[in-house]
């Protein structure tokens, strides 16, 4: 095991929930150290976790937490934290206030890749489906894969994937989802790395637009082998000797020759590197999924994949989790649940529901993810949601943040440029999300408003006599 000369025994994670830690979680329970861990609330997530064998509180307990780490010595644990968690945290200034080691979910995963040959892919959106894509196309073409996804990969069921045998690390493709926040994808040493979009976010860690952009350029420049960016992003990194381009509708590196779309399903030409591979087909929904499976085909090519295992994996590919999740689709219903939480993603996710369903309302229920974000991107949030026929908008998921005055549902609800919206609880939502018989019902949203998925899903079945 890999971690032969590792000297901890025990880690524990506070904010053991966030789909990263998670991730990181699961490869030390395997690699045979007592796992434990802190998150403010229960969710899909923790649950999972704790059905491994992994226990999850939601207390702040400095008691419970003194009795686990008195079965070991100080040096032998191993203490992980995300930015997410405020550093008023309890049981994070009892740990920091006794000595123990505490780092961050970053610097750890960069540590582990340095054992491996390590692809990361960063972006500001389309990162958690190209990181799926790639674990797949690598997976179908017989490699061995130790993958950290920032979502649940339908294929595979999980965020997390281990090959039985780590001995020889070098025969092993470690793949990363790499997060700007707090400029994490900066501890990663990756010898490829790939870059779906640069959109700025996140500017409560970075001060501008210009600042975040340097943070991926900085992060290019960490890529030993190689780099693929997204063509319309090309010109901010120009500086790396071995760029590789890829777009759905610029002529790149890789592109698409010819796209057709026929119930939900993505029938597409690709020309890449010169070659013309396919057709393809794709089946799960968005123009902006043939974009990101783009860059998973160029980097097939560079590493010398055959055309007809990336046709196998394109064909095969079911997507994540909570990504343009198509959860009932009868003749005059469609519930579709997405994590979309930054404009250029909801205008995304809202323009192919328009394309793949002409004609059919659309019923919008959003939950804004942070103070921070819903303030600095108030009018394009509001631009992007006008898209939609109808508006329900939720409170805003604070995560980490305190409230910001001036900053609520409310204020983005009276920008939005439509007739039909309203401020909604999450009780209104399930009692009252089949009133008015929206033709495409869409729950999206970053924060918590996945608990609320599979209750609206059961009750539209019940309601319309689905099966089980």
């Amino acid at each position: 095991m890999i971690l032969d000369n590792f000297p901890y025994r025990m880690a524990y994670f506070i904010g053991l929930g966030g789909i990263g830690m998670s991730a990181l979680a699961q490869f030390f329970k395997k690699a045979g150290m007592h796992v434990e861990g802190y998150d403010k609330t229960p969710s899909s997530v923790t649950d999972r976790l704790q059905s491994m064998g992994i226990p999850c509180r939601f207390e702040e307990d400095l008691e419970y937490l003194q009795e686990i780490l008195k079965s070991y010595s100080k040096n032998e644990i191993l203490i992980i934290y995300t930015p997410a968690v405020p550093k008023t945290h309890l049981e994070y200034q009892w740990l920091i206030h006794n000595g123990y080691i505490i780092r961050k979910r970053a610097e750890i995963l960069g540590e582990i890749s340095r054992f491996f040959p390590t692809i990361a892919i960063a972006g500001t959106h389309g990162k958690t489906s190209t990181t799926t894509f790639v674990t797949h196309l690598l997976k179908t073409a017989g490699k061995k894969v130790l993958s950290f996804m920032g979502g649940i990969s339908v294929n595979y069921d999980t965020n997390f994937l281990l090959p039985d045998n780590l001995s020889d690390p070098e025969s092993v493709w470690m793949i990363a989802e790499a997060d700007e926040y707090d400029r994490s994808f900066l501890h990663l040493r990756p010898s490829i790395g790939i870059i779906t979009s640069t959109d700025p976010d996140h500017l409560d860690i970075y001060s501008d637009s210009a600042s975040f952009k340097k943070g991926f350029s900085e992060f290019s420049s960490y890529c030993k082998d190689y780099i693929i960016v997204n063509k319309h992003v090309e010109n901010e990194f120009t500086e790396h000797k071995n760029k590789f381009t890829y777009s759905i509708d610029l002529n790149s590196t890789c592109y698409v020759r010819s796209l057709d779309i026929k119930n939900a399903v993505s029938y597409f030409i690709p020309s890449c590197m010169g070659n013309t591979l396919g057709p393809m087909e794709l089946n799960i929904p968005g123009r902006h999924n043939v974009e990101n499976v783009l860059a998973g085909i160029l980097l097939g090519k560079l590493m010398q994949i055959p055309d007809e295992v990336i046709n196998k994996a394109v064909k095969t590919f079911r997507g994540v989790e909570r990504r343009f999740d198509i959860r009932i689709k009868t003749n005059d219903l469609i519930f579709i649940d997405d994590y979309a939480h930054h404009p250029t993603e909801i205008a995304a996710t809202l323009k192919s529901v328009k394309e793949y369903f002409p004609g059919k309302k659309i019923r919008v229920v959003f939950q804004p993810h942070l103070f921070t974000r819903t303030r600095d991107f108030m009018d394009r949030f509001a631009e992007s949601l006008s898209l939609a026929d109808e508006v329900w908008l939720l409170d805003i998921y604070p995560a980490r943040e305190e409230p910001i005055e001036g900053v609520s549902s409310q204020a983005l609800l009276e920008k939005i440029r439509i007739a039909q919206k309203k401020h909604v609880t999450k009780e209104q939502v399930l009692n009252e999300c089949l009133n008015g018989n929206p033709q495409v019902l869409i729950t999206m949203g970053a924060g918590d408003i996945d608990r609320l998925v599979k209750p609206i899903e059961n009750k539209i079945k019940k309601q319309k006599k689905i099966e089980a």
